[in-house]
This record gives structure tokens, C-alpha cells and sequence, in this order.
């Protein structure tokens, strides 16, 4: 088994379609054998999911992540586990722990329109407007 983590600075990265790195952990009998941080070379939604079949990954865990890209992925037969924040390894750890908390209805729906004033965060104290990343698994929304 393999599993891919979007990846920044050691934590799950927010967004799917704009993360740089993966860390691509190797799994045998339940546990972590192996990991490593892989750039995407600035691949962007349509390359990924190719990438990561290419990689051998059958799983991945992420924040944010579109419709087209969920789509990509399920063509390829990654499992998602998407709308997942914070350590990157703890996140690993927990989906082998079978106790991962993730979203199942993960969804990015705020590509290319103003928010009208609708202040959201992105998860990390940013503001809209303020975060390259775009989205957030919890659809952004400040709580």
C-alpha cells in the first residue's frame, strides 16, 4: 500500500490542485516502512492524479480538492480521504489507527467568483484573499 499526503512544511496541505510536494508513505502489514517527499514540478489539478498512479499510490489524504480532480482520482482507483488538516504523519498514523477524521463530502466550490463581502478562513488564520491555497476541506468557512 502506498498513500500520498498533499504536503507543507510537515503538514497536510490545503489545497489538492495547487500543492508542491506529496509525501508518498510505503506501507507493509499495517505500518509505515518507508517514506519520501516527491515535488509535482508544477503539475497542476489534471497531472496529479496521474502523477500519483504513477507513484504507485492507492491512497490519498488531502484538504480541499475539486470535483474534477475527485473524479481523476477515482479513474485511476486512489481512495480519498480528503478535508484532513494538521501533521501530515499523525494523519497517516490515524487512517492506519483506522481513526482518521476526514470529510467524505470534501468539496473546493469557490474557483473563480468574488465572495460578496462573506469573510471564510482557510483553516491556518488566513483569510480569504490572504491564501494562495484557495480552499480548505471544511468548504472554508470560518467557525
Amino acid at each position: 500500500m502506498r498513500i500520498a499526503v498533499t504536503y507543507e512544511n510537515g503538514n497536510v496541505f490545503p489545497h489538492f490542485g495547487h500543492t508542491e510536494q506529496f509525501k508518498v508513505y510505503e506501507i507493509e502489514d499495517g505500518k509505515i516502512t518507508g517514506s519520501q517527499i516527491v515535488d509535482t514540478e508544477g503539475s497542476g489539478h489534471g497531472a496529479l492524479a496521474g502523477m500519483l498512479s504513477a507513484l504507485k499510490a492507492d491512497t490519498l489524504i488531502c484538504g480541499g480538492i475539486g470535483a474534477g480532480a475527485q473524479t481523476a482520482l477515482a479513474e485511476e482507483g486512489i481512495r480519498l480521504y480528503g478535508g484532513v488538516s494538521g501533521s501530515a504523519d499523525e494523519a497517516v498514523d490515524a487512517l492506519l489507527a483506522g481513526n482518521l477524521s476526514y470529510n467524505p463530502d470534501v468539496h473546493c466550490d469557490h474557483h473563480g467568483h468574488e465572495h460578496h463581502g462573506e469573510e471564510h478562513c482557510h483553516g491556518n488564520g488566513h483569510r480569504c484573499g490572504e491564501d494562495k491555497h484557495g480552499c480548505e476541506g471544511n468548504g472554508g468557512r470560518c467557525q
